[in-house]
């Protein structure tokens, strides 16, 4: 389990260059931007939306529902998985006829299904915004088209794309290349040309255009265990884009060790006293070479704490910027004395006993 905390700025290299507007390289883990291009602009981003429609329906636990095509549905211009009156999907095909097929027919079916009315819906998306710091988006639709107020940030997407990747599900459905609804003839084929055949590394995305918006493209990435997500708006080589913001993100910024597990000596205040503390966690995060020298550590012991007997903290920082924190734990038995703990289990009883009053039968 990776344990990290604040971001500090990328360095700038002028190795990368993007068609983009707007473009952005996060890392997913740590959540460290590594490059950006005017990231906190809002922009029409078109189909990229799918992504927050596509995380409400699946965190909706709905997904085995069978839904009710409406007419709305059916004729909703642009792209389109083709619904038909009559039609039997559950809402989990129609999230993979979403993300692999960009339909915005599905993206209306998902949220009168789970918000009842698309309008429902609309408003459970810019609360999860809001939720997430998504401080630059506003949604009018489950679908992406253009509309002066339906606008995110390629920061925001990031963001969005950070979260939505942890759900296992979003990620299967996601990764997948194709798929074959239940009892259909047909199967749909991903979009997303970085997964299929451009860039073996890619691993999940959602793609977009509109007229509007131009070419607009979440994507993710994994390469020596470490995952990247880029989001590129309005950018007519995007593809490009990100293989390039891909290889400089892996190259520049692999995922560096600043932590071991183990049992250390840790010097309590600015005593001479020693005191045996555990660090349970490898503790990561994306450096330059140059950066992982310049990496300081301070910590902090305090008493012993209910309920997991933690005894103080490790705080990493880059240039005078906390990056990370670690719990420092007791080791059992190597710091206190065994009255010392009788006596400690005798004052937890006492504290129960205390605050649970006397009752007489």
């Amino acid at each position: 389990m990776l344990l990290v905390f604040n971001l500090v700025p990328p360095i700038s290299h002028a190795s990368v260059s993007v068609s983009a507007q707007s473009a952005i390289l996060m890392d997913q883990t740590t959540g460290r931007v590594l490059y950006e291009k005017n990231a906190d602009n809002p922009e029409l981003i078109a189909s990229i939306t799918k992504i927050m429609t596509a995380i409400i329906a699946i965190e909706s636990g709905k997904l085995a529902e069978k839904v009710k095509i409406s007419q709305n549905a059916i004729y909703t211009e642009g792209s389109s998985i083709y619904l038909q009156e009559g039609d039997q999907y559950t809402l989990e095909e129609l999230v993979y006829g979403l993300m692999l097929r960009s339909g915005n027919d599905a993206a209306v079916a998902i949220s009168e299904h789970v918000g009842e009315s698309e309008e429902g819906f609309v408003y459970l998306m810019n609360e999860k915004a809001r939720w997430l710091g998504m401080a630059n988006t506003h949604f009018d639709n489950p679908h992406g088209l253009d509309s002066e107020t339906h606008y995110s940030s390629a920061y925001d997407m990031a963001l969005l794309m950070r979260y939505a990747s942890q759900n296992e599900i979003f990620q299967e459905i996601s990764s997948t290349k194709n798929y074959k609804p239940e009892g259909k003839h047909y199967s749909w084929t991903n979009k997303n040309k970085l997964l299929t055949q451009l860039y073996e590394h890619c691993t999940g995305g959602k793609t977009g255009f509109t007229k509007a918006a131009g070419r607009t493209l979440v994507t993710t990435a994994e390469k020596s265990g470490q995952t990247l997500i880029a989001v590129t708006i309005d950018a007519p080589s995007d593809w490009n884009d990100h293989i390039s913001m891909f290889e400089y993100g892996f190259d520049h910024y692999p995922l560096q060790k600043i932590q071991e597990k183990g049992i250390f000596p840790w010097q309590v205040d600015d005593t001479e006293t020693i005191q045996k503390g555990k660090i349970e966690e490898m503790v990561y995060y994306p450096l330059t070479n140059e950066e992982l020298e310049q990496v300081e550590s301070q910590t902090f012991l305090t008493e012993n704490t209910l309920p997991f007997n933690k005894i103080g903290e490790k705080v990493f920082y880059l240039n005078g910027e906390k990056i990370a924190q670690v719990p420092i734990y007791e080791v059992e038995g190597a710091n206190r004395g065994k009255e010392e703990k009788e006596g400690w289990i005798d004052r937890l009883f006492n504290m129960f006993q205390h605050s649970s009053g006397d009752k007489d039968g």
